[in-house]
């Protein structure tokens, strides 16, 4: 069977996406790709929510958000941005492994850096604030430089829920913090100065709207018909 479905996607040409769709049509897998919440909703806006052991269906949320996450080729993605007000993050770092201006151990620290952060707590954000241009799911298209410390100390649980306390640094720390931030209510666009709010408050308003194009599922808090 499995032999069946790889010959079909050879021969069909498919790419990675169309891949990933076709094995959990065949496999039945529990995995689902979510549409992603775009700026202007809500709940980007809320403080999430402390996560119990006992929450409702935990492990598909988090597969279906690591899934959604891959499907628009991202780094990380937050509960809020799926429509859940809760302290849930899930990041890789992998893609930024690729980056030719890194040394060979900066990529290789990112490869493969994958991690599931759960009610976490930035305990200290530390070192020369420096700058870096970010982008976000729920704002496509849009990209500023934001400033942000180099090194976090922060208190999280994985699936297992033992709370653990652990330093970050680099491009990690900057995904780690751009996460948190989600959980917080707070968007990157909150960090660039007012002059350059003022220069995308077009793209903004259009994404509220839905006016905008993106490879990938979303919602839209201002669309008509929605």
């Amino acid at each position: 069977m499995i032999i069946h479905c790889l010959f079909f996607c050879y021969f069909c040409k498919l790419n990675k996406k169309h891949i990933r769709l076709f094995c959990q049509i065949i496999f039945n897998t529990t995995r689902m790709i979510v549409p992603i919440i775009g700026y202007g909703d809500p709940v980007l806006r809320k403080t999430g929510e402390i996560v119990s052991p006992e929450h409702p269906n935990l492990k598909e949320i988090i597969a279906n958000m690591y899934e959604t996450m891959y499907n628009a080729y991202g780094v990380g993605l937050a509960a809020p941005q799926i429509g859940l007000a809760l302290r849930l993050f899930v990041i890789d770092t992998t893609p930024f492994s690729d980056d030719e201006e890194l040394d060979n151990a900066a990529q290789k620290k990112l490869q493969g850096f994958k991690k599931t952060f759960i009610n976490a707590k930035m305990i200290k954000e530390e070192g020369l604030e420096w700058s870096f241009n970010e982008g976000c799911l729920s704002i496509p298209d849009v990209r500023e430089d934001v400033y942000r410390n180099p090194t976090i100390t922060i208190e999280y649980c994985e699936e297992d829920f033992v709370m653990k306390t652990e330093v970050f640094d680099g491009l990690i720390a900057r995904v780690i913090q751009h996460e948190y931030d989600h959980i917080e209510g707070i968007l990157f666009t909150d960090k660039i100065s007012t002059l350059k709010k003022r220069l995308i408050q077009k793209k903004l308003k259009n994404i509220l709207e839905g006016k905008t194009f993106q490879d990938y599922r979303m919602k839209f808090f201002g669309k008509k018909g929605r």
